[in-house]
């Protein structure tokens, strides 16, 4: 008996220094949030917030006889923009934009409340369907449209088989053919943040109106819209920021005769070499995006109140 209570227990092995710096960090809740928060915050200060801050110098600076940057602080690149050449290409540029966002919207809307009632077979398959032109370039994606609306593309020899037209209709290089090519760009954009607010949404509010009296258009204004309003700002907003600052759409599908600020922005850099005005413009455009966005969220919020 003696003997028994003189065996004791082995001691554990003394942890190594991996297994000591998880504890350390464990205890320690500053240090955990910095190992989550921190390569991202990293990521943004270095190729976002870093650049930023190198384009808004560059805003201010002039441009010399043979491009290059001279350093001498002047407001001329921000007034220059208000010349009614720009503000004309910049309206344009957002009635083209609200336009896209709509037609978006309009399409989306049906498409994405239909995969949130189909059984969940066919809405895996549809939700696959709004995902496949993710897996093709965007270049080829517009090159593709272009292909369909030459005069000898497939839509005006179609027309012309069917005896609907007897000369090929013009569609590319014009407004309409950039509507298109936005519309079919960042229609997923749309559909899929409208599908998961709708998917969230209680039907039996549907039987409770319609059992209060209310028709087909007052349940879906009164009762369906507001509730799935969330995914109908995040949709336009997806759509209206990308499609207002485009440029490769325009350029291909437009030809050179519908330009829009991105167009002028990326002449700005690359051809004209006049990158103080180009940032200008680029700073302008963000401010207006981002004061529309914010005014766009209040209203939104003050509606849902």
């Amino acid at each position: 008996m003696a003997l028994a209570e003189r065996v004791e227990t082995p001691s554990p092995p003394p942890a190594n220094l991996a297994t000591r710096l998880v504890d350390w960090v464990r205890r320690r809740s500053g240090v955990k949030l910095s190992l989550v928060l921190g390569p991202g915050a990293f990521w943004l200060l270095v190729f976002f917030l870093i650049p930023l801050g190198v384009v808004l110098a560059y805003s201010f600076a002039s441009r010399g006889a043979y491009g290059q940057v001279i350093w001498r602080l002047t407001l001329e690149n921000y007034t220059r923009f208000f010349d009614w050449l720009y503000i004309r290409v910049f309206l344009v540029s957002v009635w083209i934009a609200l336009l896209t966002t709509v037609i978006c919207l309009v399409i989306g809307y049906p498409f994405a409340f239909v995969m949130a009632r189909v059984p969940r077979r066919w809405r895996n398959a549809l939700l696959v369907l709004v995902m496949v032109p993710f897996w093709t370039n965007f270049l080829v994606r517009t090159y593709a449209i272009m292909l369909l609306l030459r005069n000898e593309g497939l839509i005006n020899s179609a027309l012309r088989w069917l005896g609907i037209i007897e000369q090929p209709v013009t569609m590319l290089f014009t407004t309409f053919a950039v509507v298109l090519g936005l519309v079919y760009g960042y229609l997923p954009f749309m559909i899929l943040p409208l599908y998961a607010s709708i998917e969230k949404f209680d039907f039996t509010l549907v039987e409770a109106a319609q059992d209060l009296g209310a028709n087909t258009w007052q349940v879906f204004t009164r009762v369906m819209l507001p509730l799935t309003m969330p995914g109908v700002v995040a949709g336009s907003i997806l759509v209206f920021i990308p499609s207002v600052g485009a440029f490769v759409t325009p350029d291909l599908l437009g030809g050179g005769k519908v330009v829009m600020i991105g167009n002028l922005i990326q002449q700005q850099f690359l051809t004209v070499r006049h990158w103080p005005f180009g940032s200008a413009v680029s700073f302008v455009l963000m401010a207006i995006v981002l004061i529309s966005t914010m005014a766009y969220f209040r209203v939104g919020g003050e509606r849902r109140v």
